[in-house]
């Protein structure tokens, strides 16, 4: 357990100062010092991390292209197979495809027919068409369209239009056509576009060849955390394509119309960014684990270890966007954003609640050149228990499914169902647990884990608005955080409604909210105490110790 290997040294903030102390700690302590090592903060794994790329935001946001993404040492290590066949990928992305629109999609003879000049209107552009959602009908002319607080729009190089949060495409195809226009003129003098800031706007620019995507915001976040955002769409792109078809796509048509390959996914797209409007994990770029007790999740993880087969590289079990227990093949390690598209997408469909669902899924984080297959299932219609189990064998449902019933066998012999239902009815802890009179809520970050913990929202924050509001102000501290002309490691913000601080060392990173008659003081010792209470917690808080196959 982790309270066996805690060294008790307890500490205490000098002087109602942030500043690190003169030494740093190798040893777990009772409670961190700013000063304390990566790797024994509160909530950092025992046994290595189960996430790649987690130890800064930096990293997370670090420019990169596609062909570089799909070859680094990182992400190519454990691929699925060698480069994959343009032949196998079209036959993946067919399958994707009928699951998306039930409409089986043929990318090849597409292809041909683009090329020929004889592509007609298809029956998955009809089909397209009456599935159209309601954000399609808005009229772009309207003051209505204007007022939203942050448009999204994706187009090819030669400016065609392929994806728009408001608004239909077509609509704004002249629109998107002075975008790239835009991008365009500056490349010709050897520069490159990045934001445009005017009367309260930030637009956006970030070019992934072939495609160029675009945010029109008027919000509290950083130009590099919209930039994030759009690095999430442009994923989410690759996660139903893969990088190696996308370029393929281009390469034989530059004018291609992309909606044709996504149609039925923008609902996916939709989901994303309304995840990124009210789920911190997109902000910090970590996971948030859903409160277990050590005992029932070490339970849940051995029961998933041996529940495996050859061809598994991850097995992973969540509630809603909350990670129950991740077990993955020995070296392979999956980044957070990966993570963050697998729960998005089955947020984003009611439909795998139904049965059994074998689905190609690209991680473009993992490798962006070919398609994994997923097992995508509930374990039980009544419990929002959902089990991922990633293959890298598209030809192995039979033995992946029985990998799930092996798995539910294991779980009932343990006798930790009753316990997994129990904690499913209070998937969020109240920050009244912390016992600190003026804390309203917090955010907490383990570097080296991937991990993050928080409470539920609660009052005063109760209306959506003040929940946005409230992310709004973390989204304000992080990005005077992380800052790349000058970053700040402490932040105290006084303002009407409340008070916030904001904490950023090697190790992790801490955002606390209370009350507006709070004092700084008072700030830094509540510091103390909810640190001191995350340790305690965090067997239950964050998984410790990750298994593997």
């Amino acid at each position: 357990m982790a309270a066996d290997v805690h060294k008790k040294k307890g500490w205490e903030v000098p002087n109602g100062s942030l500043a690190p102390g003169d030494g740093q700690h190798a040893e777990r302590s009772e409670s961190p010092t700013p000063g304390l090592a990566q790797g024994t903060e509160p909530g950092a794994g025992q046994e290595g991390a189960m996430f790649v790329h987690t130890r800064s935001y930096e990293d997370l946001t670090s420019p990169e292209d596609g062909a570089a993404a799909a070859r680094s040492p990182e992400e190519r290590r454990g691929e699925p197979a060698e480069p994959t066949s343009m032949e196998q990928i079209s036959k993946d992305f067919s399958e994707l495809s009928t699951q998306l629109t039930g409409m089986a999609l043929d990318l090849e003879e597409e292809m041909r027919q683009s090329k020929e000049g004889k592509l007609e209107p298809s029956p998955q552009t009809t089909h397209r068409d009456s599935v159209l959602s309601g954000k399609e009908e808005e009229d772009v002319t309207m003051d209505a369209w204007r007022m939203h607080r942050k448009h999204v729009f994706v187009l090819s190089e030669a400016g065609k239009p392929v994806y728009s949060r408001y608004g239909s495409e077509e609509a704004l195809s002249s629109t998107m056509g002075v975008m790239m226009a835009l991008v365009s003129f500056l490349e010709a003098e050897k520069n490159a576009i990045r934001s445009i800031h005017a009367d309260g706007y930030k637009v956006v620019f970030v070019r992934r060849s072939p495609l160029v995507l675009v945010a029109v915001a008027r919000t509290r976040q950083s130009e590099q955390e919209i930039a994030h955002e759009l690095l999430y769409i442009y994923y989410q792109i690759l996660s139903l394509l893969t990088w190696t078809q996308l370029n393929h796509i281009f390469q034989q048509k530059q004018n291609y119309d992309l909606r044709r390959l996504l149609a039925g996914s923008e609902r996916i797209t939709d989901n994303l960014l309304d995840l990124m409007a009210h789920d911190p994990s997109f902000l910090m770029g970590a996971v948030r684990c859903l409160p277990l007790a050590a005992s029932v999740r070490d339970a849940v993880s051995t029961s998933l270890q041996q529940a495996k087969a050859k061809s598994l590289v991850f097995s992973i079990l969540l509630s809603g966007n909350q990670l129950v227990s991740l077990v993955r093949k020995k070296d392979q390690f999956l980044h957070p954003i990966d993570l963050h598209l697998l729960f998005n997408l089955i947020s984003s469909s009611s439909s795998f609640r139904e049965g059994e669902a074998w689905t190609p899924i690209c991680l473009p984080k993992f490798n962006s050149s070919g398609f994994f297959h997923a097992h995508i299932s509930y374990l039980e219609q009544e419990m929002d228990l959902c089990l991922l189990l990633v293959s890298t064998d598209r030809e192995d449902f039979f033995t992946v499914s029985d990998c799930k019933r092996r798995f539910q066998e294991r779980l009932r012999r343990r006798g930790v169902h009753h316990a997994l239902q129990e904690a499913l009815r209070t998937p969020f802890y109240s920050v009244a647990q912390v016992g600190i009179p003026d804390l309203r809520h917090f955010i907490y970050k383990s570097k080296s884990s991937g991990l993050f913990t928080s409470p539920e929202i609660e009052a005063p924050y109760v209306r959506e608005e003040e929940k946005e509001r409230l992310l709004g102000l973390y989204q304000y501290l992080h990005s005077r955080a992380h800052n790349s002309s000058r970053p700040l490691k402490n932040i105290y913000f006084t303002g009407p409604r409340e008070n916030l601080l904001a904490w950023v060392t090697s190790a992790f990173e801490l955002y606390i909210c209370y009350s507006p008659l709070g004092t700084k003081a008072g700030a830094i010792s509540a510091v103390n105490k909810l640190m001191k209470w995350i340790r305690k917690e965090e067997d239950r808080l964050f998984i410790l110790t990750p298994q593997t196959y």
